[in-house]
């Protein structure tokens, strides 16, 4: 595992060029017995290494515009990046033309000295927890391939592309989930920020009330890093605070039912871990949470929203879609607009309750998912992918809709299935969250390697 500020350091000392770390990415997204060809929906790799070669030389002369100048990463499918089609996953907008300007959060990477290394799957308008995508494939969750299971969605091919050494870093979205899902069954780090943090502009929305651009990587320090270029930031260091005195959230309700053994096993080592290390973990009363599934009964704000983007589409082109996310579309065809109203007032409702609830604390922390990876195989039954798909979104989606932010950290020991923590802060305190973060990965680490 390596990390942005060990890249960064390792080129500024000359151990490593831009062009040697392309190469070696390249190698694994092109190796023809790995998951690359699925991960990645488009990648041009001389234009990759022509961008590597000039990094190399403004680093040579001094010119780069950040440390991180040189380094790959990779572009999830639904931003726009100059000169190429934005499909978000999908064939509907096969005749789209090139993207003239990059999306304000590639442009930031760009200035940053990112390398676009590629764009990567995801399932058709990020509309999914699991990560399946019947026009592109399924990259194949690193875990337990021969079993074959979902990488988790909607950041599917990002995640793979981290987990496998394809690229450090991804840049995602996360709507109700789709950063720290796949992060979470795949074994890294997810970060969801407050959405108001990065500007929305050039990404294919999937719900404008719920949409943010996120980040998975191999560290909480990496999506520091890549925090700070996104929002448009300075990168001030954090200083992550001794777990001994963290006040820590545990919820009674809503996100810890129904946990797979394996969810609920590495989470209490987590939390006993925690508390033995200091921290004070304090059961909170969560059964306003209890009220999600009748206030989303309808499909919520998400199929509302999707479905008012998407109208002119599923009017042309409705019998091209995966028929699996046409079906959740049309349920926000159903919705009327008192229904979309009652919701947006249930939102605000229960966001002042549950800030009265965790007012005082460092972090809520909860499971990302109640499940770990199910097969791709099992998914083929429409009852079974429904199932899943609110097993591995229903804690992420707490976040966004409580306008809040939250990162995956990995908690699972070696050779176990991926489970991640997840510790959510309040509205714009994502600084205060991270460096939190920062400390509770650093006492998961050590669990790990027990």
């Amino acid at each position: 595992m390596t990390t942005l500020t060990e890249l960064a350091a390792s080129l500024a000392r000359g151990g490593v060029t831009s062009h040697e770390l392309v190469e070696q990415c390249l190698e694994r997204v092109l190796d023809p017995a790995g998951e690359g060809k699925r991960a990645f929906v488009a990648i041009n790799a001389e234009k990759v290494r022509t961008a590597a070669d000039l990094a190399d030389r403004a680093r040579k002369y001094g010119l780069i515009p950040s440390p991180y100048a040189g380094i790959p990463i990779s572009i999830k499918d639904l931003f726009d990046v100059r000169g190429e089609v934005t499909r978000a996953g999908s064939k509907i907008l096969d005749g789209r033309s090139p993207a003239e300007h990059d999306a304000t959060a590639v442009a930031r990477l760009r200035a940053a000295g990112f390398i676009l290394l590629g764009r990567t799957n995801m399932p058709e308008f990020a509309y999914s927890g699991l990560g399946i995508n019947p026009h592109y494939g399924t990259p194949l969750n690193p875990y337990d391939r021969k079993n074959g299971r979902v990488p988790g969605g909607s950041t599917s091919g990002g995640a793979v592309s981290v987990a496998d050494g394809m690229a450090p870093a991804a840049l995602g979205s996360d709507t109700g989930g789709s950063c720290r899902i796949p992060a979470a069954v795949c074994g890294t780090v997810g970060f969801k920020p407050t959405a108001f943090r990065i500007p929305l502009e050039g990404t294919i929305p999937l719900a404008f009330s719920l949409d943010s651009i996120g980040c998975l990587a191999n560290s909480v320090r990496c999506c520091v890093v890549l925090d700070a270029v996104l929002s448009g930031v300075s990168e001030e260091p954090l200083s992550p605070p001794s777990v001994s005195g963290l006040r820590l959230a545990v919820p009674t309700h809503y996100v810890m039912d129904g946990l797979d053994a394996e969810v609920a096993s590495a989470f209490t080592r987590a939390t006993d871990m925690l508390s033995r290390q200091g921290a004070t973990l304090s059961q909170i009363d969560t059964r306003a949470l209890t009220q999600l599934p009748t206030i989303n009964a309808k499909g919520g704000l998400m199929a509302a929203e999707a479905f008012a983007w998407h109208r002119p589409f599923l009017e042309r082109q409705g019998e091209q879609y995966d028929p699996w996310i046409k079906s959740r579309l049309d349920m926000g065809r159903a919705q009327t607009a008192a229904d979309y109203l009652d919701t947006l007032k249930a939102r605000t409702d229960l966001i002042r309750c549950m800030a009265k609830r965790t007012a005082g604390f460092d972090a809520v922390i909860m499971p990302t998912t109640a499940i770990v990876a199910p097969r791709v195989a099992d998914m083929a039954e429409r009852d079974a992918s429904t199932r899943s798909n609110l097993a591995l979104a229903r804690n992420t989606t707490v976040v966004n809709f409580l306008d809040r932010c939250a990162v995956s950290i990995p908690c699972h020991r070696p050779g176990e299935a991926p489970v991640g923590l997840m510790l959510a802060g309040e509205h714009g305190g994502d600084r205060r969250l991270l460096a939190v973060a920062e400390a509770v990965e650093l006492a998961l680490t050590k669990l790990r390697m027990q």
